[in-house]
C-alpha cells in the first residue's frame, strides 16, 4: 500500500500563489501526478513527475504558472501555483503508482494510489 497525504491548500484571490505538497509513504512509485475537480466537472490532470527521471509534464491550462517538483530524500512532491485564476478553484489531489511513461498527464485510471484532497479556492 502506498499512503499519500496532501496540505497546502486554501484560499487566495486571483494572482495569488499556493504550494501543494504531497507526502508519500509506503509501496514505491515511479510517478506522481496532481488532479484536480471542481463541482460537477470530471477529474483532470494537472501535472506529473516521473521520480526517476524528474521528467515533467503539464496541461495546458496551468503551463507557465505550476510548477511540480520533488524533494526524493523526504519522499514529497510540490506542486508550486502561481498566478492563481478562479478557474483553478478545485479539489486537488495527488496520486502515484509504478507507470510507464505518457507524453502528457496520464489519465486517472492509471493511478491506483490517492491522496484526501486538499481545496483550493481562488477569489477574482
Amino acid at each position: 500500500q502506498l499512503h499519500l497525504e496532501e496540505s497546502g491548500g486554501g484560499s487566495v484571490q486571483a494572482g495569488g500563489s499556493l504550494r501543494l505538497s504531497c507526502a508519500a509513504s509506503g509501496y514505491s512509485w515511479n510517478s506522481m501526478a496532481w488532479f484536480r475537480q471542481a463541482p460537477g466537472k470530471q477529474r483532470e490532470g494537472v501535472a506529473i513527475i516521473y521520480t526517476n527521471s524528474g521528467d515533467t509534464r503539464y496541461a495546458d491550462s496551468v503551463k507557465g504558472r505550476f510548477t511540480i517538483s520533488q524533494d526524493n530524500a523526504q519522499n514529497t512532491v510540490y506542486l508550486q501555483m502561481n498566478s492563481l485564476k478562479p478557474e483553478d478553484t478545485a479539489m486537488y489531489y495527488c496520486a502515484a503508482d509504478r507507470t510507464r511513461f505518457y507524453s502528457g498527464v496520464p489519465p486517472p485510471s492509471w493511478f491506483r494510489y490517492w491522496g484526501q484532497g486538499t481545496q483550493v479556492t481562488v477569489s477574482s
